[in-house]
């Protein structure tokens, strides 16, 4: 069991940009004193976030499937078939979970996005770390509207790199929605820095 955040981070009033990231800095740091452990199971944990990642982004694809249906249409297929649109996203996020972040990695990994657009992001700069990941956002689905799976993928992956992690670790993935998406500029931003406070207190 992880420490769970003290309650003034996890309180929701009217937020500034400002008070927004100032929460999801104090979230942030929470999450790497607490996980720096050696009793915490590391992949497990990032296979679990990874899970709930998926069932959200198969809901903004627009699909119905369940966390245990989409780990089953995984599994369960043969090597070498096809395991449907459902299982197909989970794949993506455990493949993205299980290696190191890299440009040829993530690019194995994501469809619809070229080298040049992961290696631009792994490189962003911004004031904080969910800054950078909201960047990436709004750059991947400027390029690529319905590319939103993709884009949760690279932002998670920035802020994970930016946080001094080796491995993508689901943050952004299991908490933000279709709406969230849409927005752009500094409402995308501090809709980001509030989804990094609920995605650190996620899966404990």
């Amino acid at each position: 069991m992880l420490t769970p955040l003290p309650g003034w981070i996890t309180a929701t009033p009217p937020e500034t940009l400002e008070v927004a990231a100032f929460k999801s800095g104090a979230a942030l740091a929470h999450l790497n004193l607490a996980t720096s452990a050696d009793h915490v199971p590391q992949a497990l944990w990032r296979e679990r976030l990874a899970l709930a990642a998926a069932e959200v982004s198969a809901g903004i694809a627009g699909r119905r499937e369940g966390a245990g249906a989409m780990r089953d249409a995984l599994h369960l297929t043969k090597a070498g078939d096809d395991p449907g649109p459902a299982g197909n996203i989970l794949r993506q996020w455990s493949r993205a979970v299980s290696r190191p972040i890299s440009v040829s990695n993530l690019g194995r990994t994501l469809e619809g996005v070229a080298p040049e657009r992961i290696a631009l992001s792994l490189d962003a700069t911004g004031p904080t770390p969910v800054d950078r990941a909201a960047l990436t956002l709004e750059a991947v689905l400027t390029d690529s509207p319905r590319g939103e799976i993709a884009a949760l993928i690279l932002a998670d992956a920035v802020l994970s790199r930016a946080l001094g992690r080796d491995h993508l670790l689901p943050l952004l993935g299991p908490v933000m929605t279709a709406r969230d998406l849409r927005l752009r500029g500094e409402d995308l931003r501090l809709c980001c820095h509030r989804a990094a406070v609920r995605g650190v207190g996620h899966d404990r």
